[in-house]
This record gives C-alpha cells, structure tokens and sequence, in this order.
C-alpha cells in the first residue's frame, strides 16, 4: 500500500531530527523569545528596544553555497551552519545592527536525523557567536530532487539598530583611515572556482601541505568568522565606524565601493596585511591573475571598516579585545567612487 514513507518522506526522521536538535536550539535563546520550539512560527519581544528613538528592523538572507560540495566529501557537517549564519548576520552587523534571531531552511534529499543534527548544531554556534536566537526553521525531504546524500542550507536574520546609529558610509570624509579584520579562510565565497582549481576528492583533502599548517580540506571548510561582537565591542568603545563592508562573493572591487558615498574612493596597499597562505595557493595552482584573486576572494580580510584617524587605534584596540585580528589597510581619498589596490 503507497505511503508518503515509501514515495521517500520519512515523518518520524523529521520527528527525530527535531529531538535531536533541541538541545543546540535551546543554547541561542534570548529574554525576547517566546514560545518554544515546535510552532508554526517564531515570536520574538520587541518589548526590549521600545526606548530606542526610531528603532529600525535590519535583514540579511543568504545561504552557503558551493561549499556544501566540500562539506558532503569530507562527511563534515558541524560548521556548514556556522558559514550559513555568518553571511547573515556579518551583513546586519555592516548597517550597525544588532542581530536578534535567525532562522534556517535544510532541503535535503533524505533526512539522516543525526546529519540534520550535525548541521543545526553549527547553526546553533553561529548564533550563539552572533549573540542570536535561532527561532524557528524547516528541514524539508525532497526525494527526487536532491541526490539521498547532499542538502542545500540557508538562512535569514533580523536584527535591530537605532536610526540615528546606521552605518551608511554618508559620512565618510578624505583621509578617514581603512581598518580591516582578518578572515580565516575562503570562507563562503569563491567556492566554484576553489572547485576548478584542485581535484575534489577525499585523497586529495586529506593531504597534508607545511604552509597551510593543516590539510586542504582543513583549511578549505575553515568556519566564516561572524565580526558581530568586534562590531560591537567598536561601538561600545565610543568610536563611530562611518562604513562597513563585508568581503564576500566579488572580493574587494565589488563589495568595497558599496560602503563609499560619491566621490570617496579607497586605497588599499596589499602590504598592509599578510595574505593567508591558502590565497596564495590557489593563485600559484590555479595560474589566476592576482587582480582576479582581489575580485572574487577576501584575500584575508572579511570585514572593512572605516573610521576617523584620530579613532584608528581605538578601534583596532576594540577589535583585539573582542578576539580579531585588525590591520590598519588603507584610507579614504577624494576621487571617483571606487577602489585602489597598491
């Protein structure tokens, strides 16, 4: 007799995938939530932030990529939602906002409850690094359109910030100074050409290189960094960041501009920092043109700031008591909007 388990939706595997979770979702609560998990949406309390003067809903929505293909090889789920919840939450963290709750969406071709798990488990650490409840989500069984063995993830957050406290680069002058925040890797960009330059394998991740100090797969899968608490800890410290960019998908020439008013150009100088030896490893092994590399790689830095000079090292001071790594990378010149590496 034709079931919905034998055309390939297994119920209680959605059953035990919740239980299973629980434990990681119950780890990211905040005051505000109300509820448990289970229902058919999240509620969360603004109650919280009724003294802000104009308080102002900020969203970021994104997903991992490309870098599921690595996570599926190397049989490793735990970070994935880590990555998922970063490109989120590091966006609402560029407009000055505070990320308040997420939710995540797992489409999967079979529910393997303790792989469900594994995955939200990440999600959970990303939110609890962002200081953000994971309020809700769904893990959809699609049998026939995803293969038994790969998923997709994704992701959406809301966070909050004071009108008066955007981060909207209109205040950017000539001579405020560029202080970037190193990233740990790829993180979740750039993925389908990493995937054209070495061979996707298990063998071939697993071997061990000196100058990435670990495997490939390794250096590869390493987690995006969330720079929520950095951001906050800047703030905190009394300093106004005018700009922010997150360097994700279109390196430093797509994303950096977008922090700039009109007639702001940034400089950057490329010895400003050290760029992680997996960049420079791809540019040898795949023969990329080290402008291409500046167009679709963070190159090391995964947050751009810009602050007055006489904020500079306050900021970075900030920056290293949140447990970042800051460079002072460049500055802001007068000039078309744009941006020069030299």
């Amino acid at each position: 007799m034709l079931d919905y388990k034998s055309a390939g939706v297994d119920i209680e595997a959605g059953y035990k995938s919740v239980e299973l979770m629980k434990k990681h979702v119950q780890a990211t609560m905040r005051p505000e939530v109300l509820g448990g998990l289970g229902g058919f949406s999240g509620a969360f309390s603004m109650g919280a932030f009724k003294n802000m003067e104009k308080p102002t809903l900020l969203s970021g929505t994104d997903g991992v990529g490309t870098k599921l293909k690595l996570a599926f090889l190397m049989d490793k789920h735990d970070t994935v939602g880590i990555d998922c919840v970063a490109m989120c939450v590091n966006d609402v963290a560029c407009a000055g906002g505070e990320p308040l709750f997420f939710l995540d969406y797992i489409a999967c071709g079979k529910n393997e409850p303790e792989k469900i798990a594994e995955i939200v488990k990440g999600v959970a650490e990303g939110c609890k690094q962002a200081g953000a409840a994971l309020i809700g989500g769904e893990t959809a069984e699609m049998p026939g359109f995803y293969p038994v063995e790969e998923y997709d993830l994704a992701g959406f957050a809301v966070g909050i910030v004071d009108e008066k406290d955007l981060i909207d680069g209109s205040r950017v002058k000539p001579g405020d100074m560029l202080i970037g925040m190193a990233s740990s890797g790829v993180h979740s960009n750039g993925f389908s050409l990493v995937r054209r330059i070495f061979t996707m394998n298990e063998q071939s991740l697993a071997r061990y290189y000196d100058e990435l100090g670990c495997s490939l797969g390794e250096a590869l899968i390493a987690p995006t960094k969330i720079y929520v608490k950095a951001l906050r800890a800047v703030k905190e410290a009394g300093v106004t960041v005018k700009a922010c960019s997150h360097i994700t998908g279109g390196g430093f020439y797509e994303n950096v501009p977008r922090m700039l008013p009109k007639g702001m150009r940034a400089v950057i100088r490329k010895d400003s920092y050290p760029v992680l030896p997996i960049f420079r490893m791809l540019m040898r092994e795949g023969n990329i043109a080290e402008a291409m590399m500046y167009n679709t790689f963070n190159m090391g830095i995964g947050m751009i700031t810009a602050v007055d000079a006489a904020d500079a090292e306050r900021t970075m001071e900030a920056m290293r008591a949140a447990g970042e790594t800051p460079y002072l990378i460049g500055e802001v010149e007068a000039g078309e909007k744009g941006v020069t590496i030299c």
